[in-house]
Protein backbone atom coordinates (compact mmCIF):
# COMPACT_ATOMS: atom_id res chain seq x y z
CA UNK A 1 0.00 0.00 0.00
CA UNK A 2 1.28 3.57 -0.86
CA UNK A 3 2.11 5.70 2.29
CA UNK A 4 -0.63 7.88 3.23
CA UNK A 5 -0.78 11.37 2.72
CA UNK A 6 -1.14 13.25 5.79
CA UNK A 7 -3.74 16.67 5.10
CA UNK A 8 -1.94 19.53 6.20
CA UNK A 9 -3.82 21.84 8.30
CA UNK A 10 -5.08 25.04 7.40
CA UNK A 11 -7.03 28.32 7.69
CA UNK A 12 -9.01 29.23 4.74
CA UNK A 13 -11.40 32.64 4.43
CA UNK A 14 -12.86 33.85 0.72
CA UNK A 15 -12.67 37.71 0.13
CA UNK A 16 -14.41 39.32 -2.57
CA UNK A 17 -15.14 42.69 -4.01
CA UNK A 18 -16.90 43.18 -7.04
CA UNK A 19 -17.51 39.79 -9.27
CA UNK A 20 -14.36 38.66 -8.29
CA UNK A 21 -14.52 35.70 -5.21
CA UNK A 22 -10.86 34.74 -3.40
CA UNK A 23 -10.47 31.13 -1.76
CA UNK A 24 -7.65 32.00 0.31
CA UNK A 25 -5.41 29.11 2.28
CA UNK A 26 -2.97 29.51 4.91
CA UNK A 27 -0.64 26.79 6.48
CA UNK A 28 -1.76 27.01 9.92
CA UNK A 29 2.27 25.84 10.80
CA UNK A 30 4.59 28.60 9.52
CA UNK A 31 7.41 27.50 7.60
CA UNK A 32 10.72 27.81 8.49
CA UNK A 33 11.97 30.18 6.05
CA UNK A 34 12.41 33.90 7.54
CA UNK A 35 11.64 34.72 3.79
CA UNK A 36 9.10 37.11 2.45
CA UNK A 37 5.61 36.01 2.40
CA UNK A 38 5.17 33.58 -0.89
CA UNK A 39 1.86 33.63 -2.14
CA UNK A 40 0.51 31.67 -5.45
CA UNK A 41 -2.29 32.38 -7.44
CA UNK A 42 -4.17 30.16 -9.18
CA UNK A 43 -0.96 27.42 -9.69
CA UNK A 44 0.91 30.56 -10.45
CA UNK A 45 3.80 32.54 -8.31
CA UNK A 46 2.12 36.36 -7.70
CA UNK A 47 4.83 38.12 -9.85
CA UNK A 48 3.42 36.20 -12.63
CA UNK A 49 -0.06 36.55 -11.99
CA UNK A 50 -0.02 40.41 -11.00
CA UNK A 51 2.53 41.94 -13.59
CA UNK A 52 1.46 44.93 -11.74
CA UNK A 53 3.74 45.21 -8.50
CA UNK A 54 0.69 47.51 -7.30
CA UNK A 55 -1.89 44.81 -7.58
CA UNK A 56 1.35 42.30 -5.74
CA UNK A 57 1.65 45.16 -2.78
CA UNK A 58 -2.20 45.54 -2.70
CA UNK A 59 -2.54 41.26 -2.20
CA UNK A 60 0.05 41.19 0.60
CA UNK A 61 -0.73 44.48 2.21
CA UNK A 62 -2.21 42.43 5.46
CA UNK A 63 0.93 40.46 5.78
CA UNK A 64 3.06 43.67 5.27
CA UNK A 65 0.75 45.69 8.08
CA UNK A 66 1.12 43.13 11.01
CA UNK A 67 5.00 43.35 9.82
CA UNK A 68 4.87 39.03 9.24
CA UNK A 69 7.49 36.91 7.40
CA UNK A 70 7.99 33.53 6.20
CA UNK A 71 4.07 32.82 5.83
CA UNK A 72 2.93 30.84 2.14
CA UNK A 73 0.01 31.17 1.03
CA UNK A 74 -2.38 29.51 -1.79
CA UNK A 75 -5.55 31.63 -3.45
CA UNK A 76 -7.90 30.45 -6.20
CA UNK A 77 -9.30 33.51 -7.43
CA UNK A 78 -12.40 33.48 -10.96
CA UNK A 79 -14.23 36.52 -12.17
CA UNK A 80 -13.89 40.14 -11.94
CA UNK A 81 -10.86 42.03 -13.16
CA UNK A 82 -7.14 42.17 -11.57
CA UNK A 83 -7.85 44.80 -9.49
CA UNK A 84 -10.93 43.53 -8.25
CA UNK A 85 -9.26 40.16 -7.98
CA UNK A 86 -5.88 41.59 -5.86
CA UNK A 87 -8.69 43.27 -3.41
CA UNK A 88 -10.89 39.90 -2.65
CA UNK A 89 -7.16 38.75 -2.02
CA UNK A 90 -6.62 41.53 0.41
CA UNK A 91 -9.71 40.64 2.05
CA UNK A 92 -9.12 36.82 2.52
CA UNK A 93 -5.82 37.40 3.57
CA UNK A 94 -7.23 39.35 6.29
CA UNK A 95 -9.90 37.22 7.68
CA UNK A 96 -7.69 33.98 7.36
CA UNK A 97 -4.94 36.39 9.81
CA UNK A 98 -7.98 37.19 12.16
CA UNK A 99 -8.81 33.62 12.80
CA UNK A 100 -5.31 33.16 13.73
CA UNK A 101 -4.86 35.70 16.35
CA UNK A 102 -8.28 37.46 16.77
CA UNK A 103 -5.55 40.32 17.75
CA UNK A 104 -4.88 42.02 15.53
CA UNK A 105 -8.43 42.41 14.50
CA UNK A 106 -7.52 46.44 15.37
CA UNK A 107 -4.35 46.89 13.29
CA UNK A 108 -6.46 45.14 10.25
CA UNK A 109 -9.62 47.23 10.98
CA UNK A 110 -7.47 50.58 11.07
CA UNK A 111 -6.15 49.98 7.89
CA UNK A 112 -9.74 48.76 6.02
CA UNK A 113 -8.92 45.84 5.32
CA UNK A 114 -11.80 44.12 7.21
CA UNK A 115 -14.19 45.72 4.83
CA UNK A 116 -15.94 44.45 2.17
CA UNK A 117 -16.53 46.83 -0.54
CA UNK A 118 -19.80 46.43 -1.75
CA UNK A 119 -19.84 48.34 -5.03
CA UNK A 120 -21.30 46.71 -7.86
CA UNK A 121 -22.20 47.51 -11.37
CA UNK A 122 -26.01 48.65 -11.42
CA UNK A 123 -28.15 46.24 -14.04
CA UNK A 124 -29.23 47.22 -17.46
CA UNK A 125 -32.60 48.79 -17.03
CA UNK A 126 -35.88 48.23 -19.55
CA UNK A 127 -36.09 50.55 -21.93
CA UNK A 128 -32.62 52.32 -21.34
CA UNK A 129 -29.29 51.97 -23.38
CA UNK A 130 -27.91 51.25 -19.82
CA UNK A 131 -28.15 51.53 -16.25
CA UNK A 132 -29.03 54.93 -16.54
CA UNK A 133 -28.85 56.58 -19.85
CA UNK A 134 -32.01 56.42 -21.46
CA UNK A 135 -32.31 56.50 -25.39
CA UNK A 136 -31.41 59.42 -27.08
CA UNK A 137 -34.22 61.47 -28.50
CA UNK A 138 -34.47 62.22 -32.00
CA UNK A 139 -36.98 65.37 -33.42
CA UNK A 140 -37.22 64.37 -36.91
Amino acid sequence: MPPKKTKEKYIEAIGRRKTAVARVRIPAKKSQKETEVEITVNEKAIEKYFPLKKNQETAKAPFKALTLKGYAGEVKVVGGGVNAQAEAIRLGFARALLTMNPDWRSTLKALGFLKRDPRMVERKKYGLRKARRPQQWRKR
